[in-house]
């Protein structure tokens, strides 16, 4: 009897040991084929969700796997991060190990958000205008317009749309310096930011204003990651 629950615990202890292994060669394989399908500059992480592993391998489908994309540009726009979730990827396992450069993985969905600094809306913002936010994660902007040869200071909080291909900022509430009047002041403020061809391919859903800048949220279907 002893030798038989010694036999099981090591047979547990073998598992979960082949568990964690074949866990960290599928997420680098993963990551591997999403950095080269999305031309990514680094590496992303991934973590496959659910335990055990095997069960999801031998299937060839895991129902979750996070993504961590660091720094990279699209259109010119510098993205701090993505920060996606993946769901019901097919991935055989076989296929993998076989022919890992051949397999087909895809994903049945995909969320994600996508981070765009203040430093980056400013190096957008026409000339001389400084994003910066309030003490309630509003979008604000500030500097000098020129008009009828005048250096007009201004201030303005800032109307957040999603576009065809990016994101729109206009000016609401404006707030002009020196009580110089100015025609149409949105048409020196208002600036449009690009944000397509995403990583993962993810389409604008939502976007809203952080501590960060901004939180451009996204979804995909059917999204090949190899």
């Amino acid at each position: 009897m002893r030798k038989l629950v010694v036999a099981v615990a090591l047979l547990a202890i073998v598992l979960v040991v082949l568990d964690r292994v074949a866990v960290v060669g599928v997420q680098r394989e993963i990551a591997r084929q999403i950095e080269a399908k999305y031309d990514l500059t680094e590496t992303p992480s991934v973590q496959v969700k659910g335990i055990p592993f095997l069960t999801q391998a031998i299937s060839g489908r895991y129902e979750e796997i996070s993504i961590g994309i660091g720094k990279t540009e699209r259109e010119g726009v510098q993205l701090e991060r993505i920060d996606a979730t993946l769901y019901g990827v097919t991935a055989p396992l076989s296929d993998l190990i076989q022919n890992a450069s051949a397999a087909e993985i895809r994903a049945d969905r995909v969320t994600g958000t996508v981070v765009i600094s203040r430093q980056t809306l400013s190096a957008r913002a026409p000339r001389g205008m400084k994003v910066e936010g309030t003490d309630g994660d509003e979008l604000r902007v500030s500097g000098n317009v020129t008009a009828f040869g005048n250096q007009v200071p201004v201030t303005a909080d800032m109307k957040i749309q999603v576009v065809q291909g990016g994101i729109r900022l206009t000016p609401t509430n404006v707030k002009i310096a020196g009580g110089i009047p100015v025609p149409n002041p949105e048409r020196y403020i208002s600036f449009t930011v690009p944000v397509k061809n995403l990583p993962l391919n993810l389409r604008i859903t939502r976007v809203k204003s952080t501590s960060e800048g901004l939180a451009v949220q996204g979804t995909a279907s059917d999204v090949p990651l190899r």
